[in-house]
């Protein structure tokens, strides 16, 4: 059996997800089941008109009204799943595995996981081949990122670990050193980590950092060279915008996606390798009291609900169970 389950393919079949578009182009996403209803106030639909059709059909309802059905992609999943913190956006997704070259076979760690988003697309990326290891500090979010990644993988991938404490504390006790090609840190202080990420990466492997505020862009980018086992960092932002398209009617859309976080990539230099002085204007001075914005406290870490923790799991819970009960028909 294979590590990740192959992209669904063939006719939609029980126990699937199924993502309707109906009229003025609202979405409703569904599991299959046979004998069941969708009801709209438009009519009902029924799931069997559904089961056994090809992907990209069009169903009618009771009333006539068509919805055209098609298997969920990853994002569609991602920004429509269960969450406990808050998710790496698609475009910030591509940003991490394409500039941090993640390719199949790559070894990976992770941390945190928070609600599994980032930990899809870093999956795909390594492939049956690779290996993912997530840290997360939260047993919460874990158990909710679990569930998400079982609900569109159909199971947990075998290649998945996730790892329940800080990754400073942690990481030595689980990964042997310089083992690892490459590490991304989504988290609060990845500063904190810098050192022990240094000692599981191999020489040229990449870290990625992914923050949220300017303070914390420079308080990592300033960890990473004094520590010296670095190339110089290079950070930057992804930002869509989507176009209207409507016969000569062609423009920008008035809403687009704008920041969501910075991200930063180092490459690693060979054990005792100096990185030459490479012409670059040198830094201006701070003083100490600079450095108390960049205290966690002042970061803004935005609090979860534990009722909202409970309600995501449940919620994560079910659609992962409805996931791994059901047979996949296509491999009969």
């Amino acid at each position: 059996m294979s590590k990740i389950n192959k992209a669904q393919r063939g006719v939609f079949v029980a126990g699937e997800r199924v993502q309707l578009t109906g009229p003025k182009g609202r979405l409703n996403t569904i599991t299959l089941v046979k004998g069941a209803t969708f009801g709209t106030h438009r009519g009902d639909i029924k799931h069997d008109d559904i089961i056994g059709q090809p992907d990209g059909s069009v169903i009618q309802n009771g009333t006539g009204v068509e919805y055209l059905a098609l298997r969920p992609l990853l994002t569609d999943f991602v920004l429509s799943m269960p969450r406990g913190a808050a998710i790496v956006y698609p475009k910030d997704a591509a940003s991490i595995v394409t500039m941090g070259d993640i390719f199949p076979g790559a070894k990976v760690i992770e941390a945190g996981v928070g609600s599994g988003a980032l930990s899809m697309y870093l999956l795909r990326a390594v492939g049956e081949t690779g290996e993912l290891t997530s840290f997360e500090r939260r047993s919460e979010f874990a158990d909710i990122a679990k569930a998400n990644v079982a609900t569109q993988f159909g199971k947990e991938p075998e290649n998945w670990r996730v790892l329940i404490g800080s990754l400073e504390v942690e990481l030595a006790k689980h990964i042997e050193k310089a083992s690892i090609d490459r590490v991304v840190l989504d988290m609060l202080a990845p500063w904190e980590c810098i050192d022990s990420v240094s000692e599981v990466l191999i020489p040229g492997g990449v870290l990625v950092c992914y923050v949220a505020t300017v303070t914390q862009l420079s308080r990592v980018a300033e960890e990473i060279r004094s520590t010296g086992n670095y190339a110089e960092p290079e950070a930057f932002e992804s930002l869509v915008r989507g176009w209207h398209l409507q016969g000569l009617a062609v423009r920008p859309e008035h809403r687009m996606g704008g920041h969501t976080g910075f991200l930063l990539t180092a490459r690693r230099l060979a054990p005792g390798a100096v990185l030459p002085s490479f012409s670059r204007r040198a830094k201006p001075e701070f003083e100490d009291e600079d450095l108390v914005i960049w205290n966690p406290d002042h970061l803004g870490e935005r609090g979860v609900s534990e009722k909202k923790l409970r309600k995501s799991l449940r919620s994560a819970q079910r659609a992962a169970e409805a996931k791994l009960d059901t047979p996949d028909e296509n491999d009969e």
